[in-house]
């Protein structure tokens, strides 16, 4: 078998690093709404729990909860705005899947903290009659 002569690489480090332009290509679908608000997350099996929804798009949401259903779970996000002329909420109803989890550990100052979120991907709008009453999201 034939030696082959090594590669004389020296100049590489000589030149300085190569910058290399890499194209950024955004492959989300959807066109996403950051806006953080409160949204109830409703599970058969879990209960109604009280959540900070971010990110809204017209295929999901990202939502900050204290626990995180399993993977594939089906709940119903509902998302209330009350009028301000009148004691009437607008409501609207999403049934969704669990699709991600996501966790976060960081420290403000000597304090370590934690969040913790799930990615829900939207399914079908819910009719009306599925509303949860004012007193249950307080």
């Amino acid at each position: 078998m034939k030696r082959r002569e090594p590669l004389n690489l020296a100049h590489v480090l000589d030149d300085g690093p190569a910058a290399i332009a890499v194209p950024i290509v955004e492959k989300r679908i959807h066109t996403r709404f950051d806006k953080a608000f409160l949204v109830v997350i409703g599970s058969e099996l879990y209960g109604d729990s009280v959540a900070v929804a971010r990110n809204i798009s017209a295929g999901g949401i990202l939502v900050e909860m204290t626990y995180a259903p399993p993977l594939g779970t089906v709940v119903t996000v509902h998302f209330q705005h009350a009028r301000d002329d009148d004691d009437d909420l607008d409501e609207m109803v999403v049934r969704a899947e669990v699709k991600h989890h996501h966790y976060l550990n960081f420290t403000g100052g000597n304090d370590a903290a934690s969040s913790r979120a799930i990615g829900l991907r939207f399914l079908e709008f819910v009719v009306r009659d599925e509303r949860i009453p004012p007193d249950r999201w307080h």
